[in-house]
């Protein structure tokens, strides 16, 4: 098959006084994903429905939370690194819809930045980024802000 869809999902405990990074954007909150990167749960998300679309299993089995080299790395260099293994493949991305779930802050004011990230890292338009955001009506981990989570789909094509 030419064209095959993939689905991602990510999930990162909130700690206080810690940095906030979603889609490439530093969020104002006064507390932050924790995780062995920058722990851009919308980043993550969005590699592993690419990965998972090529059958290139997922993050963590291409970027393993145990080797130093990717330590505090951004998740941008994660995404284009999942391109390269996609190009090597003969794909090309579609689209992206991604969907965040967190108490705070709102993200609604970020998404345009985050769109022109993720465009930038994949070498699409930020037409095909779709990027939207609920709460967890206080419910649960997230409603706690004990967590943040995230869901993607993509669509890619084999080229030739």
């Amino acid at each position: 098959m030419r064209i095959k869809i993939g689905f991602g999902f990510d999930v990162h405990q909130l700690k206080d006084n810690h940095p906030f990074v979603v889609g490439g954007v530093d969020l104002a909150h006064y507390k932050g994903a924790y995780g062995h990167s920058d722990a851009d749960v919308l980043l993550h998300a969005i590699c592993d429905a690419l990965l998972g679309a090529a059958n290139l299993r997922d993050i963590g089995f291409h970027f393993k939370n145990t080797d130093p080299q990717w330590k505090g790395i951004s998740s941008i260099i994660l995404l284009q690194e999942t391109m390269k293994l996609l190009k090597e493949k003969g794909f090309e991305v579609g689209n992206i819809d991604a969907m965040l779930c967190l108490e705070a802050p709102k993200i609604n004011p970020y998404i345009p930045q985050m769109q022109q990230n993720i465009a930038e890292a994949i070498g699409i338009s930020i037409d095909d980024i779709s990027i939207k955001a609920t709460t967890n009506e206080q419910m649960g981990f997230i409603g706690r802000e004990e967590g943040v989570v995230a869901y993607a789909v993509c669509l890619i094509e084999k080229l030739g």
